[in-house]
């Protein structure tokens, strides 16, 4: 009887981790929905600055890290 307890509260503790996980990926979708434009924009201007856009920015890292 008691191996039978054992099982309902781990299969009820696993229920609530994946309503945690469900709530969690919910509120990300809901903030990179809000801020998805900002988002892309800062990353663009990221890799823009680090060069991954393939062309030679003429800058060396001295004269970026001096700039900062």
């Amino acid at each position: 009887m008691k191996s039978r307890n054992m099982k309902k509260k781990s299969g009820q503790a696993m229920v609530e981790y994946i309503i945690i996980v469900v709530l969690v990926a919910i509120a990300c979708i809901v903030v990179v929905g809000a801020f998805g434009d900002r988002l892309r924009e800062m990353f663009g201007a990221a890799t823009e600055e680090l060069g991954g856009d393939g062309g030679d920015t003429g800058t060396s890292s001295v004269e970026f890290m001096q700039g900062l």
